[in-house]
């Protein structure tokens, strides 16, 4: 048990696997069999020895304070089987885990880990302040340049974007991917990365399916819209610059003043381009009553290191970024270790669902979806898909088409049995993804991707 008492479910362990392979592997390893000197602490450690197939035990141990995951098995994977396994036993089974002294192999790495952790607090303490006295004047000829290079990019795009309008959609088809992946190493090579991914999505849009012109007027219109707002970014109130500097592709770091709160953890899910592995993770701070977005990184075919177990509660901080609408943050210091959540979040009905997603839309006009959570609703099927409809039957989201072929759409309607549950998910424009569910009568947080 961890120092606050609470073992986390296997839904919960599960959710930090990277894949389905290391979800079924680690399920394999989630019996008391191919374990021996398994235990945990107080202070969140979990250790144990796993038979392998070499004449040594692979040794694992986690830290569920962050949570951090270190084995000696070869696998690159984070959290490998092993710890998956571990956990799984440690979640299932109090007799084959028992509280017990923490062996040396085991507290050398958890004690690295907490000398690591007060170091990094000393030395950002200690060269803050040199930080800020770095050149300023070669920082702002080097933002300058870029932003000639992106002011060029966007002007390029504007024609090119009006070479297609002029010239008929039907063009584009005809024309194939090639024309789209040229322009978006033209943005590439104008250092606007977040230019050069709209222009990709271009290029899949005329093998979309039915309806696929209006689709791609649509994504035209959006992309001319952050050219312009480029182009004219001076006159920009400054959230929405911020904003439209972020959708252009400049990076800047965390900035806003640190926000402490018990964070509940909602949802992780992966998504891949092909070349980079982006993990989301959702979190509501029960005391802000604010959304925040957890984005981590990994090359492709590799999962992210940061996971958190979907269905608890963090203390700690989060540190905000720039722009309108933005909910993107940065995990600072965590108080403790993961508790269990009382309840799921507030929420609200359909409506109020997408009263929120247009508020956001005003401040971020290419924000794809808002986290919202829907309290009271039931699925309903229909023709074709589903939909989430309010208790009173007055109104509904339809269910995303990307939602639809996911297992979580069964344990969703499993769940609510055709009575009302409390569902979270993101509201967009292709309609409602859902994510975390719980039941009118429980606590438990049931994961849906």
């Amino acid at each position: 048990m961890n120092q606050q008492g609470v073992r986390w479910t296997s839904e919960q362990v599960l959710a930090l696997a990277p894949d389905d392979a290391s979800r079924r592997a680690g399920n394999k390893l989630g019996a008391a069999g191919p374990w021996s000197g398994a235990g945990s602490s107080g202070s969140g450690g979990v250790w144990g020895l796993c038979k392998g197939s070499g004449s040594k035990p692979y040794q694992t141990v986690v830290d569920t304070t962050g949570p951090a995951y270190k084995c000696s098995c070869p696998s690159r994977k984070f959290p490998c089987k092993h710890a998956l396994g571990l956990l799984l036993l440690w979640a299932a089974d109090e007799e084959a885990v028992r509280d017990s002294t923490t062996p040396d192999w085991a507290e050398e790495w958890l004690e690295g880990r907490r000398k690591r952790a007060t170091d990094k607090e000393q030395s950002e303490a200690g060269t803050g302040q040199s930080a800020k006295s770095a050149d300023p004047e070669a920082a702002r000829r080097r933002a300058e340049r870029r932003a000639g290079r992106i002011t060029a990019g966007a002007t390029e795009l504007e024609r090119r974007l009006a070479d297609l309008l002029r010239g008929g959609l039907a063009a584009a088809e005809q024309s194939g991917y090639g024309l789209w992946e040229e322009t978006a190493a033209r943005m590439v090579d104008a250092q606007a990365p977040g230019l050069a991914a709209r222009v990709r999505e271009l290029g899949t849009i005329p093998g979309s399916g039915p309806g696929w012109p209006v689709r791609l007027l649509e994504e035209c219109a959006l992309i001319h819209l952050l050219d312009a707002a480029w182009l004219g970014i001076e006159r920009l109130p400054e959230p929405l610059a911020a904003t439209v500097r972020t959708r252009v592709g400049l990076t800047s770091p965390a900035a806003g003043p640190p926000v402490r709160d018990r964070w509940l953890i909602l949802a992780q899910y992966d998504s891949s381009d092909g070349k980079i592995t982006t993990r989301r993770i959702w979190l509501y701070g029960w005391e802000s009553g604010r959304a925040a977005l957890l984005l981590s990184f990994g090359a492709a075919g590799r999962s992210p290191q940061q996971a958190l177990p979907v269905g608890l509660t963090i203390d700690a901080e989060l540190t905000p970024y720039a722009g309108a609408g933005q909910l993107r943050a940065d995990l600072g210091e965590q108080f403790g270790a993961p508790v269990a959540i009382a309840s799921p979040p507030p929420g609200g009905c359909t409506a109020a669902a997408l009263d929120a997603y247009g508020r956001a839309l005003r401040d971020d006009p290419w924000l794809d979806s808002w986290p919202v959570t829907l309290s009271g609703v039931i699925p309903v099927p229909t023709s074709p898909g589903w939909q989430l409809a309010d208790g009173d039957g007055g109104t509904a989201l339809p269910i995303a088409p990307a939602a639809l072929a996911r297992s979580g759409l069964l344990k969703l309607v499993a769940l609510s049995g055709g009575g009302p549950v409390t569902v979270f998910g993101e509201c967009g424009h292709q309609g409602f993804s859902p994510l975390a569910a719980w039941s009118e009568d429980g606590s438990e947080t049931v994961p849906l991707i």
